[in-house]
């Protein structure tokens, strides 16, 4: 139930209806005795000024109705209070009202703290049983990183990886499968699902034939095809972690950009809550963007008549909090005017609660966009710092609130507070992903994807599954496809395009290239190294590439475990990789006209 003495914001004063009855605390329990004289009185004018105001949907326009507060105005307006109390909380039942408006005036006090939530930042490998996942995921366990599985067979994965294994039981190839839920925490992938190709016949189920160079098989798609692996597969994928991880540009929580939009229910809570005169509104004004668009505008009059000092307006709490964990803080995009504002953050569905604030500075006249880093918020509970109060939690934001107000916190003042009417146009609130971005999406693909359709290449000179393309469901046409998904999706990346992968061991000479034209072979062991390696560094972000060893296929590479190679750093590589190289610069040159 929303808090009718409230104290909500700032922690001014009480309200009026607190002053009058909150000097003696036998006098409260006689006024409100439930058959009191009192007690009925006032039962009858909630009544009649709650079925008055409902009746003529006066609540239902907070968002609306014009700004007619002034600065002069002195008497409480009990209308405006109940209307604030019905649009954050519904019509409120009159026993529950007058229960909770007693149980606070005979104890005033803060409400419970948050509790903390424990948050991990997982690392999901998808295809944890293959040749390169199982390796991704021993490397990450070793690291002591948290890692999650996402495999079609739970045996075999607990058989292959341990019984312990953190792991989500679900198919690419079926959306229904995999469950947002199991997606929670979650901040970086490896995806090192492949379609399978196999023998036709003639092999060992193993392939051990094969392994030794006896036999070269015929090869066959095994079980789904490309299309639904490499691409409808992919799509699922991206969809199921979206959310999850993050995209480059961030999230719109609220504003007008390009072709989005995206409304919040904002309602006025200003100093009318502590008994004082100030009022605002929030309105979408429709041509009031920097480029002639639509806009949010916070505007009202501000006045300190009865105590009181700031406006406000602030969100609904929102049906599912919003997890923003994988971001780094929220972006406001608006039109200052040479004042201190505050943005308040809650993580608690209850009212009166720790807000975690951040005040910042405009520019008079100057569209600005506004970073507040979450590190930067701080607790604060009627415009007092809360020293023992638990870490801001970005997973579990429930609402927001932007407030102009005379207080900053601990006692002091506003420097730019000015008494009067304000507007604040804001176009848009944004979670961001900080600069030096990492890739939060790393995919291993292959070598050769743009070759089946390069005009001029000779197809004898190519790896088998060049050749072969079509016979094998159009193998590289979809892992191509699968990888453009990759690119479009917002989602910072990495493409890792292995030759021919080998069982030998990690530690040879790399040879790390753009534009889909080496052939060779690498180690799987060496993949999965240089996956891990991508996840943390920001020279690999948004780049594909292709790795091969220097040592050729006629040459086996062996290590000494006695002696064995120096780790690299992968940076070294990374660091020469260049944005947009596809390939697919050559699929889209134009003939040469003659």
């Amino acid at each position: 139930m929303l808090s009718a003495t409230t104290r909500i914001s700032e922690g001014f004063s009480s309200s009026p209806v607190v002053r009058r009855f909150s000097k003696n605390t036998s006098h409260q329990r006689l006024l409100f005795h439930p058959h009191s004289k009192q007690f009925l009185q006032l039962n009858d004018r909630l009544r009649s000024s709650l079925y008055h105001h409902t009746k003529n949907s006066y609540f239902l326009q907070t968002n609306r109705r014009p700004i007619v507060a002034e600065a002069s105005k002195q008497s409480w307006d009990f209308g405006r209070f109940l209307k604030t109390l019905y649009f954050f909380n519904g019509p409120p039942s009159h026993s529950n009202f007058f229960e909770f408006l007693i149980a606070k005036l005979s104890s005033p006090k803060a409400s419970e703290p948050v509790k903390a939530m424990e948050t991990s930042d997982v690392i999901l490998v998808a295809g944890a049983t293959g040749g390169v996942g199982r390796r991704v995921v021993d490397i990450l366990r070793k690291k002591g990183l948290p890692v999650r599985v996402l495999v079609r067979n739970e045996e075999k994965a607990k058989r292959m990886l341990g019984p312990d294994v953190d792991l989500i039981v679900g198919d690419i190839t079926k959306e229904s499968t995999l469950v947002p839920e199991h997606f929670k925490g979650v901040k970086k992938v490896i995806n090192a699902v492949s379609v399978i190709v196999g023998p036709k016949e003639g092999d060992t189920p193993d392939r051990a034939k094969y392994s030794q160079g006896i036999k070269f098989f015929e090869p066959e798609i095994k079980g789904d095809s490309p299309e639904m692996v490499e691409y409808l597969g992919m799509k699922n994928l991206l969809n199921a972690v979206k959310k999850s991880i993050g995209l480059r540009n961030g999230k719109l929580l609220f504003g007008f950009e390009d072709n989005l939009s995206k409304e919040l229910p904002w309602g006025a809570l200003d100093d009318v809550v502590m008994g004082g005169v100030s009022e605002s509104a929030f309105q979408i004004y429709p041509t009031g963007s920097e480029n002639g668009g639509p806009t949010g505008l916070f505007k009202g009059v501000v006045s300190t008549k009865n105590n009181g000092g700031f406006t406000s307006i602030r969100t609904r709490n929102f049906s599912v909090p919003e997890d923003l964990s994988e971001y780094d803080g929220l972006e406001l995009r608006l039109k200052g005017d040479g004042r201190r504002y505050k943005l308040i953050v809650r993580i608690s569905p209850d009212w009166d609660t720790v807000g975690y604030t951040a005040s910042f500075d405009t520019v008079k006249g100057q569209w600005q966009s506004i970073r507040l880093p979450f590190s930067s918020l701080r607790p604060i509970f009627r415009a007092r710092t809360v020293l023992d109060a638990p870490p801001f939690d970005p997973s579990k934001i429930v609402s927001l609130q932007l407030m102009f107000s005379k207080f900053e916190y601990d006692g002091k003042l506003n420097p730019t507070f000015v008494e009067g009417p304000f507007e604040l146009p804001v176009s848009s609130i944004r979670a961001y992903i900080q600069d030096r971005i990492t890739p939060r999406f790393v995919h291993v693909s292959s070598a050769g994807v743009t070759r089946p359709d390069r005009p001029g290449l000779d197809l004898s000179k190519q790896p088998p599954a060049v050749r072969l393309n079509k016979e094998l469901g159009f193998i590289l046409t979809f892992k191509l496809k699968g990888e453009d998904l990759i690119r479009e999706s917002g989602i910072p990346y990495t493409i890792i395009r292995p030759c021919a992968l080998t069982e030998e061991p990690a530690g040879a000479d790399l040879i790390f290239d753009q534009g889909d034209n080496i052939t060779g072979k690498i180690s799987r062991e060496e993949v999965a190294r240089i996956c891990i390696a991508a996840l943390e560094s920001p020279y690999a972000c948004d780049k594909t590439f292709e790795v091969k060893s220097v040592v050729p296929f006629s040459e086996p590479f062996t290590v000494d475990p006695e002696n064995p190679p120096q780790e690299k750093d992968y940076n070294i590589y990374f660091k020469n990789l260049k944005d947009g190289i596809t390939g697919k610069e050559a699929l889209e040159q134009s003939p040469l006209l003659v």
